[in-house]
């Protein structure tokens, strides 16, 4: 059976987002050695869960490309800022890199609009949903570092923000 093809425009951009995905993901690794460094194991064990959960994203667009005949061509991988002030500017990080994800979702989005590619619309639609909860989360973090301004709301909120960030989506 012959391969549906992508178009020009729709293919450079889901292997551009997929770069994005593996540079997320190598982020979120720096983010969470950061934390582990300076022993906010909780934050730590959520950025690397949440590394992971980028290079899946990665795949699942490596998987989509594959499956339709096209190559995933891989970029070179910038280092990411790994050196931060607080743990606050931390989660601004993980809060712009959201943001940024969601701008590069929408781009490839747009042009498998623009190309009529309804394989690729259906798939990034999963992936546009994903970071309405993506940036929420994002955002609840940032608001949580914020305000643990008494003593020993860090350390408190660094022993639950597993459960902080991840009981609206598992219905705990």
């Amino acid at each position: 059976m012959p391969k549906i093809s992508i178009k020009p425009a729709t293919l450079a951009e889901l292997t551009r987002q997929l770069n994005n995905e593996l540079g997320a993901s190598h982020a979120y690794l720096a983010l969470a050695i950061w934390c582990d460094a300076v022993n906010f194991k909780g934050f730590a064990r959520y950025f690397y869960k949440q590394a992971n959960e980028e290079r899946a994203h990665a795949q699942k667009m490596i998987d989509h490309l594959l499956d339709r005949g096209a190559s995933a061509g891989l970029q070179p991988i910038s280092a990411p800022k790994s050196e931060f002030k607080s743990l606050l500017e931390v989660a601004r990080q993980a809060q712009e890199m959201e943001g940024a994800n969601t701008a590069g979702i929408n781009a490839a989005y747009q042009a498998a609009l623009q190309e009529g590619d309804y394989p690729a619309q259906v798939m990034l639609q999963w992936f546009i949903s994903e970071q309405v909860e993506e940036e929420a989360w994002a955002d609840e973090m940032v608001e949580r570092v914020q305000n643990a301004s008494c003593a020993g709301s860090i350390g408190e909120l660094d022993r639950h923000i597993e459960r902080y960030l991840t009981e609206k989506t598992t219905g705990a």
